[in-house]
């Protein structure tokens, strides 16, 4: 036990003309304790929580939300895919349900009732979350957490009042938060971020994104979808940072198809504000060219940074890097104290839900039973546009700067007869192979369903599978699963239907 003989002395009953050491061993005994203290309800600290407490610790979580799930469930992940379904279920409305033989007559938006769907998703998913922290027995102490040493944490509750709690071991996951960008003050109003692009009273006539990542394209093409004319700048010359370079040039052709207008290679200088738009100053990233765009609403999508504001982490001795980021001491996710350990967007590796949630559990075996497991080989990325687009693994390029070997199997949706029969056959599956194994070393798919596809390939990846391995399992027909079977197939021999 980390408590000392007056913490594990019961708890008396207090008199007014009760003597001092009488009050200190009632103040003392009323110190929680726990084993396994999280601090931050996202998807990497709930989840964490729920697992520890399933391995049997006493557990607590410390979250100063009102509700559970940090950014991804209240302003990230689920909200912007409940808005990405419905904008995209309007834009098929408006312009592809006639020629599917469906007349609806005028179709109009509703944005109210669009927005109110997403909150709707939001409320049921974290309310979920509630009812398995009850189910679970994990306790959830609404406040800030501020490290006070290895051991202590002071909880500065929401409902006032300070208490301090005590914990063998402490899991840090207190997330990210969008990055500021100099020359852009954020109102949530015309200069926005990821969160206000959730919530716009209104659809813009003109937006800019600011940045041509996984979040601005995906907000960016709701609002498209919605009827504003937008623009995407990125810095870079291509758009999907970390995405194979043919799947990121399809991409643009596609999202530029419908409708969004793309300035790449191209740097944002400062912005002002006159008569009610926003004024954005850029020029080209190799110098020399300079412009002024114009638009009612500016969405900032250049990434997010570690947010540990009031953790105290040099009351610990814990020291962020250059990014924020809290640095690793071990691959059993411990810091520079050992009982002190960090997960997800907060720490080192790519800032995604998932990625988070594996951290967590895994985290929480190494304290239970020294063992944990996390392959970050295999951590698929997932754009939710249409199409989706959904990579995991190695690209060409990576390959190419590595000096491996490798062999390339591709299969378009167009010769993919369930793709073809729902018209929606734009895109194609990307199986690399290593030359001489026939091991997959990764896969990129752009099309229909491709975030579910996905997973079938971390699955083969996982367990160390060659193409040939997925192209002789059999696949139902017709699926767009049979896509990658048959991409695979192409790896390692020749497919059927292409």
């Amino acid at each position: 036990m980390l408590c000392s003989a007056a913490l594990k002395t019961r708890r008396l009953p207090v008199s007014a003309a009760a003597p001092a050491w009488q009050l200190i061993r009632a103040y003392s005994s009323s110190t929680k304790e726990f084993d396994t203290v999280v601090i931050g309800a996202g998807p990497g600290g709930y989840v964490a929580a729920i697992k520890a407490a399933q391995l049997g610790q006493k557990t607590a979580c410390i979250e100063k939300r009102e509700t559970l799930g940090g950014t991804c469930l209240n302003v990230g992940c689920i909200p912007s895919k409940a808005m990405l379904n419905n904008s995209h279920l309007y834009h098929e409305a408006k312009h592809n349900y006639t020629k599917r033989g469906i007349d609806v007559g005028e179709v109009k938006l509703n944005l109210d009732q669009l927005l109110a769907d997403k909150d709707k998703a939001v409320t049921g998913l974290t309310r979920g979350i509630e009812m398995l922290f009850k189910k679970n027995k994990v306790e959830w102490l609404k406040g800030t957490g501020t490290l006070k040493s290895a051991n202590e944490i002071e909880v500065s509750l929401n409902d006032g009042g300070v208490e301090s709690i005590r914990a063998k071991n402490i899991i840090i996951a207190t997330g990210s938060e969008p990055s500021p960008f100099p020359g852009f003050e954020i109102d949530e109003k015309q200069i926005i971020t990821s969160t206000g692009a959730l919530s716009l009273e209104k659809v813009p006539e003109k937006m800019i994104v600011i940045g041509g990542g996984v979040i601005g394209l995906e907000l960016g093409s709701v609002w498209s979808r919605l009827g504003a004319e937008v623009t995407v700048v990125e810095y870079l010359p291509a758009i999907g940072a970390g995405m194979d370079a043919e799947l990121a040039k399809a991409f643009q052709r596609s999202l530029s198809k419908q409708g969004i207008k793309f300035k790449t290679s191209t740097k944002v200088v400062d912005s002002e504000k006159i008569g009610g738009k926003v004024l954005v100053n850029v020029e080209s990233a190799k110098g020399g060219k300079k412009e002024t765009l114009e638009a009612d609403v500016v969405l900032l999508s250049v990434g997010r940074r570690p947010y540990t504001e009031g953790l105290g982490l040099e009351n610990v001795g814990i020291k962020p890097d250059a990014k924020g980021r809290v640095e690793l001491a071990d691959h059993q996710f411990r810091t520079s104290v050992p009982n002190i350990r960090v997960i997800g967007d907060v720490t080192m590796g790519p800032m995604l839900a998932h990625k988070a949630e594996e951290e967590g559990i895994a985290a929480v075996e190494y304290i239970t039973n020294g063992h944990g497991h996390v392959n970050y080989n295999v951590i698929p990325s997932v754009i939710y546009t249409h199409p989706e687009v959904a990579w995991v693994g190695k690209n060409e390029q990576q390959l190419k700067e590595e000096g491996i070997k490798y062999k390339i199997g591709s299969f378009p949706f167009a010769a993919n007869s369930r793709a073809k029969t729902i018209d929606d056959a734009e895109g194609l599956v990307k199986v690399i192979t290593d030359a001489e194994t026939d091991r997959i070393l990764g896969a990129h798919i752009i099309g229909p369903n491709a975030g579910e596809m996905i997973a079938e390939a971390c699955l083969a990846m996982e367990y160390g599978g060659s193409a040939e391995d997925v192209a002789r399992t059999c696949h139902a027909h017709p699926t767009m699963a049979e896509a990658f079977k048959e991409a695979c197939m192409a790896a390692y021999s020749k497919a059927i239907h292409f």
